[in-house]
């Protein structure tokens, strides 16, 4: 049960007197109270009914009189609450009865004596929590009840208590005022969308719908409301009752202790209508002013002038403007975002977003343990504004504060030394001048430590000046808030925490930028797609939101036009510029030179790539790189979208697989590349060049020079370009070439990809410093005689045109970590690498001409061989026994030789599609192999099919692909299988499945697609579906408790936590899904919760479609209901939920026929129960082509099953027998 109240108090004093009358008070009003009648006798401890009474009220009220804190139970519960107090999960109001509240604050009087009466029978540590319990609530705003003549009745104070209950746990949160034109149509909608995610409104659907005039005691209901939405339309104004109503509200708003917050939405007005009473405005008022007291209405026209000054949203309507639907949804997160916040209001009405880092801040400074706190992200970020914000908030609370704004700004103009003893002199509020490096003073020492100070230190940029300023001598429960773009300042200064200020969300950026750019809370009508581009630049960076914003306030939609097409050739604007390059002023030579890089070239690659590139040309990059990120001018994100595809051309489609990427603000980046053209006007004298048409005028009339570091250019934006073998010859100190094409010109070759050429078929010259090579569609036939490659970390030159890469054997290739010639169909054979020790990945993949490859076997660190579509290579590679991934699929080799058991890493083995007939019989004894892909193989040899029970040994195997076997053990091969895909297997009959380990689950498998999918296997025998099913059934049942465990976290990016299984059929299994529909929707009824702790609901699905006509991609839709039992927790409503499974892709030519049966579930598809009766499902399958068009495919059967997962059970349970834990196919 949850109670409304816990009503803590001393039985003996005031049981039977004032405490019984406010108990009786707050019950007549409905309220559910936790009043113990009978009070636990002295010395007895807190008792776990109590605790969880406090756990689930939502207001205590402590009722201290003058023998409180001789009770020790009193005392325990007092300590209880203070402690959910403390983090913000609790209402606590004191009744100070018949005692001096500054007696409870300083322990004093009757108090004392108690204290004193505890410390001889109780520990010191137990005793000093009481009285630190007892010291905060006393400082709490409450009412004091002295009871002398002159005080007020109790029946008063009681009336008092009461109302200010009923406040806080009002019933509506929003009151709605309108006009009579929208009420059956917009504000309706926006009733029902405010009521749909459980916002208490008034007037609710109900009344609306009805017509109801409001009572005349809707001025309580606007007192007893946290925000008020106002819908101004046309009709508004000639209603008195909206005027009213509006009156009242402003007073709400202007009343400075109330925060009353107000939303206008000007519906098919013009703002400045209302601002002025103007237009239809007019004529309403002037009615009356013929009929009402004049002061009456100029109360009313002040209120409404008022309202029109407001920020909110305008909604003119029309064919231009936005759909009702999209501004409901914006007002309604917006109201969501307001409410959640309650409390915890911003330092500046400007700032849009700020709430929640501001919750984060206080819970810290609430921590006893917490006194240095540390705010740490990039310039701009809005790390001062949420110090001042809490600031604010918290100084009154201290006996002395002081907010030292720029503190590296101010030792720049005044000196430590001055800034210091300033300082000091504020907090001590008295003259301090120290004159030594510490504060050596014992008498100054003395004072700070007998001082409960708040502190703010604004943009420190050196650990030593947290130290110098005095920090730690700051006394017993001080608190010091720091601000830094360098997180190693912090921790080196001794931050007990640092919280990282980010940047704003999409919406909160679009609302801050709209604030400055529209003076309202949305984008004008025409101006829609604009701000979201402007939004984009900035990423969430409030001082460009704010920036930008003001510039293009009131400026013509061409200006806005012209602005964002300069965003990317254009510095940024000045005072953003200002505040970022003072981080990139205080960086030494090298990390200079490694921020400037990124910059222009390394920006959102993957981060291990960047600092083995970046090493190879400065001297301590790594440490560099590290101190960019702790400075805020980069960071690293996990991203699958990178320029430069390495070692990923083959897949055409958009590869998902996450990895770390360098990243950097675009203001930063357009920073550092006009740091760089701000070295000279002339662009072969600059260090870097990505501009294509400066590169194009640099190569095309040879005016490189020993300045050029450099170059990197798309050349998509390039037109054909003629340049001498010369051209890179004066570029002596040219470590980097990046000449590449986006992935999505690289999905058909064409020879117009062949951008540059030189003159006749000679061979261009490059420089020997060079580091990184990069070329797509390499147009010569090797590399030059004349360079050597002694200082090269990668090579890429993926579809190039070379026969070889260069004539010479190359000794010192020490450096040399990658070699990437994807489909170099002209390449013939590899050079010998003897050279290149560190050699890790060589990818020849599509080298359709390459019939011999180098022994690698001495090549120890190669971990990566790449050999897919190698037509021409008939022989199977001599590789080093250290080897990670082998790709031979498509290749011509037709043997997996024995000495194959001698790679202990092998961890993917691919031979798809490849003329392997003959697999030794070592294979079996991998044992570090994690994927196999037998696919499309003519293989008369393998020892699966020679043994009378075939089995692979290896436990390691994840993934296992294969065809045209007539009988596989599946899971004595590979107990632990996560994915096992069979195409086109006609004449396989039989699967059976061990049992052991089927719904054992590591938690490194946590984030895998299980799948275990028979396309096309039509000889499949009644019990080898029956096996399917039962362990398809039986892993869900096992990852339900690991996914009901992950319910509430954020979910990881990609989320890949699902199960597909498939195969042939049309009916599905009434044992299991009992529930059924012969359609594309159903309802299932959940049994209700027979146990006392709580569950989660896991869902798992059967559909039966017709596969026949898919083309290449399938997606599944599910959208479900769920509905809650009358009463329950649920409170007799629902909740609309839903989960998209991507099936499968179909590599071609591969096709599918007939119907399949698809059993699913996902970590989408768990919810916690709130007493849910019944679960409606209705299943869409999407069927998607080359051009990211889809069809609908007709769903022809579906079924459902729950598995209920108790909170604190280890295992899952179902409502059915077929999925108890038992061995399938035994």
């Amino acid at each position: 049960m949850k109670y409304h109240v816990f009503l803590s108090f001393r039985g003996e004093d005031t049981r039977l007197n004032f405490t019984t009358h406010l108990l009786q008070a707050l019950k007549d009003e409905g309220l559910d109270v936790f009043f113990d009648e009978e009070k636990l006798e002295s010395g007895v401890q807190l008792s776990r009914a109590l605790s969880r009474a406090i756990a689930v009220s939502n207001i205590s009220i402590i009722v201290l009189s003058a023998d409180y804190a001789s009770s020790k139970s009193c005392l325990v519960e007092l300590s209880d609450i203070m402690d959910r107090y403390s983090v913000g999960q609790h209402i606590v109001r004191p009744i100070f009865y018949h005692v001096n509240p500054s007696d409870v604050v300083k322990i004093d009087g009757s108090f004392k004596k108690s204290f004193d009466e505890h410390k001889r029978m109780r520990s010191v540590d137990e005793v000093k929590q009481w009285e630190t319990a007892f010291a905060e609530v006393g400082k709490l705003q409450g009412w004091h009840i002295d009871g002398s003549r002159s005080d007020g009745p109790e029946t008063q104070y009681i009336k008092d208590i009461v109302a200010y209950v009923m406040q806080k746990l009002m019933k509506h949160q929003v009151f709605l005022s309108l006009g009579e034109d929208t009420r059956l149509n917009f504000s309706n909608h926006l009733v029902n969308a405010l009521e749909k995610v459980g916002i208490n409104v008034f007037p609710d659907n109900e009344t609306l719908k009805k017509g109801e005039k409001l009572q005349p005691t809707y001025s309580r209901t606007i007192s007893a409301s946290n925000l008020s939405i106002l819908v101004v339309s046309k009709a508004y104004a000639s209603s008195k009752s909206c005027l009213g109503e509006l009156s009242d509200i402003m007073d709400r708003k202007h009343n400075p202790t109330d925060k009353h917050i107000v939303l206008p939405i000007f519906y098919h007005v013009d703002p400045s209508d209302v601002r002025n009473s103007g237009g239809h405005f007019k004529t309403s008022f002037e009615e009356h002013e013929s009929e009402q007291p004049d002061d009456r209405v100029q109360q009313w026209k002040t209120a409404f002038a008022e309202v029109g000054k407001l920020k909110g949203w305008h909604i003119e309507g029309g064919k231009f403007d936005r759909p009702e639907t999209e501004y409901i949804k914006d007002v309604v997160e917006y109201v969501i975002k307001k409410l959640t916040n309650i409390g915890f209001e911003s330092a500046s009405e400007e700032l849009v977003g700020i709430e929640y880092q501001k919750r984060t801040i206080l819970k810290l400074i609430k921590q006893k343990d917490c006194r240095v706190i540390g705010l740490w992200g990039m310039g701009g970020q809005g790390k001062s504004t949420l110090a001042e914000a809490v600031y604010k908030k918290f100084s009154s609370e201290f006996e002395s504060h002081w907010f030292l704004q720029n503190v590296r700004e101010e030792i720049k103009k005044q000196g430590k030394e001055s800034l210091r003893n300033e300082f000091l002199s504020k907090l001590l509020n008295s003259n301090v001048d120290i004159d030594t490096p510490s504060i050596g003073s014992t008498l100054t020492q003395e004072r700070l430590n007998k001082k409960k100070v708040l502190v703010v230190l604004d943009d420190v940029d050196d650990s030593d000046q947290i130290d110098y300023m005095g920090v730690k001598h700051f006394g017993y429960g001080s608190k010091t808030i720091i601000t830094s773009r360098d997180r190693q300042v912090l921790e080196s200064g001794g931050a007990d925490t640092i919280h990282e200020v980010k940047g704003l969300t999409e919406i909160d950026s679009l609302q801050l930028f709209s604030t400055f750019a529209f003076k309202q809370l949305n984008p004008a009508v025409g101006f829609q797609d604009l701000p979201r581009r402007f939004v984009k630049y900035t990423q969430g960076n409030p001082l460009a939101l704010k920036v930008l914003g003001s510039d293009l306030n009131k400026r013509s939609i061409n200006y806005w036009e012209s602005k964002v097409e300069k965003l990317k050739d254009c510095p940024p604007e000045k005072k953003i510029s200002e505040v970022l390059k003072s981080s990139y002023d205080g960086l030494d030579l090298v990390e200079q030179n490694i921020f400037l890089d990124i910059a222009c070239f390394f920006k959102g690659e993957p981060t291990e790539r960047t600092k083995l590139i970046l090493s190879g040309c400065y001297k301590g990059a790594e440490c560099g790189i590290n101190k960019l990120v702790d400075k805020c001018l980069i960071n690293v994100s996990s991203s699958t979208n990178f320029s430069l595809d390495y070692f990923d051309y083959s897949t055409m489609w958009p590869c998902k697989l996450l990895r770390d990427a360098i990243d950097m603000h675009d203001t930063l980046e357009e920073m550092g590349k006009d740091i760089v053209c701000q070295e000279s006007k002339t662009p072969g004298k600059c260090s870097r060049l990505w501009n294509p048409k400066h590169v194009e005028e640099v190569l095309k009339y040879n005016k490189g020079t020993d300045r050029i570091q450099g170059i990197k250019v798309d050349l998509s934006r390039m037109g054909n370009l003629l340049f001498q073998p010369s051209g890179f010859e004066s570029m002596i100190n040219l470590k980097c070439i990046f000449f590449y094409f986006p992935r999505s010109w690289l999905r058909k070759e064409h020879e117009d990809y062949k951008k540059l050429h030189a003159y006749q078929d000679s061979i261009i010259s490059l420089p020997d410093e060079l580091r990184y090579l990069v070329w797509h569609y390499y147009p010569f036939k090797s590399l030059s005689s004349s360079f050597n490659p002694k200082n090269l970390i990668a090579l890429e030159l993926p579809y190039g045109n070379m026969e070889q890469l260069w004539n010479q054997v190359h000794q010192d290739l020490v450096h040399l970590r990658e070699i990437n010639l994807f489909s170099c169909k002209n390449l013939k054979k590899i050079p010998n690498l003897l050279g290149a020790l560190n050699l890790e990945k060589l990818d020849c993949e599509n080298c359709e001409s390459l019939v011999k490859l180098p022994s690698l076997t001495r090549l120890t660190s190669l971990e990566s061989l790449r050999l897919k579509g190698c037509r021409s290579l008939k022989k199977f590679p001599e590789i080093p026994n250290n080897f990670y991934e082998l790709d031979l699929s498509e290749t011509g080799i037709k043997e997996v030789p024995d000495f194959i058991e001698h790679l202990d890493r092998l961890h993917r083995l691919t031979l798809t599609n490849s003329m392997v007939k003959d697999v030794s019989s070592n294979i079996s004894k991998l044992k570090s192999l994690f994927s196999l892909h037998l696919s499309g193989c003519p293989i008369v040899k393998f020892p699966t099919v020679d043994v009378p029970s075939p089995s692979l040994s290896f436990e390691s195997l994840r993934y296992m692909h294969m065809d045209r076997y007539k009988t596989v053990k599946v899971s004595e091969s590979a107990p632990y299988l996560l994915d096992f895909i069979d195409h086109d297997c006609i004449l396989f009959q039989k699967v059976f499945f061990a049992d052991q380990n089927l719904y054992q689950f590591g938690s490194s498998d946590d984030d895998y697609m299980f799948l275990m999918l028979f396309f096309n296997c039509f000889n499949l025998n009644q019990e080898s579906t029956n096996n399917i099913e039962a362990n398809a059934m039986l892993k869900i049942g096992s990852l339900a408790k690991k996914w009901a465990a992950r319910y509430g976290r954020e979910k990881r990016r990609g989320n890949f936590q699902r199960l597909i299984c498939c195969f042939p059929g049309n009916k599905i299994s009434a044992n299991i899904f009992k529930c059924q529909s012969m359609n594309s929707s159903l309802s299932l009824k959940i049994a209700p919760n027979g146990g006392s702790g709580s569950r989660f609901l896991v869902f798992a699905i059967c559909l039966v479609i017709d596969l026949t006509d898919c083309r290449r991609l399938l997606d599944c839709s599910c959208e479900y209901q769920l509905t809650a039992a009358g009463g329950g927790n649920g409170g007799g409503g629902y909740e609309e939920l839903g989960s998209v499974i991507s099936l499968f892709k179909l590599p071609e030519p591969e096709k599918c026929m007939g119907d399949h049966v698809f059993i699913l579930s996902s970590i989408d598809m768990v919810k916690e129960d709130q007493n849910y009766e019944e679960a409606s499902f209705e299943f869409y399958i999407r069927n998607w082509g080359l051009e990211d068009e889809y069809v609908d495919m007709k769903v022809e059967r579906c079924g459902a099953h729950v598995f209920y997962v108790d909170a604190d059970a280890t295992d899952a349970t179902d409502d059915t027998d077929a999925t108890e834990k038992k061995h399938a196919g035994n």
